[in-house]
């Protein structure tokens, strides 16, 4: 499994315990990918503790996550008692244990923390887990601009970093960093719907420290 031993330990530790919707997350569903019809079937990537579903829960769409984190699908089965059967612990770059198709797939800052090996893996797993049409929304794929690229050591192949001491990346394995091109090429498979480059510089204090990731839409061709 690719899912790292560290990212089970922060939850453990009561660690990286995101709770509140990603805003860039909901703006982009509700843009390009917004359910239309009934019964829409959409499934999360790495969910963690369950930061997305009440948006999910309030469009009212049929909602499934994998999540590598043992321990945290435990808590969220006690906390969403109705997603028990929805919400399982397991490896997304190998495989999706529903069956059917989904018309949406979504990972926020999931399949990032995977080198370029089982991100492609996991791409095609989602793929061949779409319906015809179906989208794929990825929110905050680490950016190379991202300050933290240069402070990690390589982690298997150029774009992805591990070893981090301190900030965000501590204690979390595997991180990964795209550029246009590198997105480009792992999305070779898709129609690429929509791409943004998102920076945010630090003015004050003035220590360098700038965030910069992509969110993007593929459709599945």
């Amino acid at each position: 499994m690719s899912f790292s031993n560290e990212w089970e330990e922060r939850y453990r530790e009561n660690t990286h315990l995101s709770v509140w919707p990603w805003s860039d997350l909901v703006s982009f569903v509700m843009r390009h990918a917004r359910p239309d019809r009934k019964n829409f079937r959409v499934l999360e990537l790495g969910c963690g503790a369950g930061a997305n579903i009440p948006f999910f829960e309030w469009l009212g769409v049929d909602y499934h996550a994998i999540e590598g984190s043992r321990s945290i699908v435990e808590r969220l089965k006690t906390t969403h008692p109705e997603l028990e059967e929805r919400i399982v612990a397991g490896d997304f770059t190998r495989g999706i244990p529903f069956p059917g198709r989904f018309d949406l797939v979504v990972d926020r800052a999931a399949l990032t923390h995977n080198d370029t090996a089982s991100i492609e893996m996991a791409l095609e797993v989602v793929r061949n887990k779409l319906s015809s049409g179906g989208k794929y929304v990825g929110i905050d794929w680490f950016s190379t601009d991202y300050c933290e690229f240069e402070k990690g050591t390589t982690g298997g192949d150029e774009n992805t970093r591990t070893g981090y001491r301190e900030g965000s990346f501590s204690g979390v394995g595997k991180v990964h960093f795209s550029d246009r091109e590198h997105l480009l090429h792992l999305f070779r498979n898709f129609e690429i719907m929509a791409l943004e480059h998102k920076i945010i510089r630090r003015e004050i204090p003035q220590d360098g420290w700038h965030f910069a990731s992509w969110n993007l839409v593929a459709r599945k061709i």
